[in-house]
């Protein structure tokens, strides 16, 4: 019997270093992304930054000097696929060239509510070695659960493929 709590205990703790593992390397050096496009002004279409999540109050994404704050308890939606959501796609002009490349794409698309409590997105392509990262890591910090727009997106950032 003690041998099976050690073992419990022992998966625990790995499940604990792995996450916590994730968190930080998607932190140290951010997971490397373009923004696509969204409601937010202040970035343009195409602009390369990184996605950084180890600020305990706010998911920070930079660019250049651009910089957007998205409080954790103000996201209220994640959604990744391998194309950009139908739901933000109508309000979300993407570039034709982007959307018809073969190579396989993770879109993050980010909700949330602003200070006045509108309704704002973010979509994301995220770099395919650091997508995994940056979705456990939102996960945790928001207490939310990503939505897959499909199995082979929920098989892609999972680890099942991609």
């Amino acid at each position: 019997m003690r041998t099976k709590v050690c073992a419990r205990g022992g998966l625990r703790r790995l499940g604990a270093l792995l996450m916590t593992g994730c968190l930080l390397w998607a932190g140290e050096e951010g997971g490397r992304a373009e923004y696509v496009g969204g409601t937010v002004n202040l970035l343009r279409k195409g602009a390369s930054g990184k996605i950084l999540t180890t600020d305990e109050r706010a998911m920070i994404f930079e660019s250049g000097k651009n910089r957007i704050e998205v409080p954790y308890d103000r996201i209220n939606s994640l959604e990744y696929g391998q194309q950009v959501s139908r739901r933000y796609a109508l309000g979300v002009v993407v570039s034709p060239l982007l959307l018809m490349s073969k190579k396989r794409k993770h879109f993050l698309t980010v909700g949330y509510r602003d200070e006045n409590e509108r309704q704002q997105a973010l979509v994301f392509r995220v770099d395919k070695d650091d997508i995994r990262a940056v979705l456990a890591a939102l996960e945790a910090r928001t207490g939310l659960r990503v939505e897959f727009q499909d199995e082979e997106a929920r098989k892609a950032g999972r680890g099942g493929g991609g």
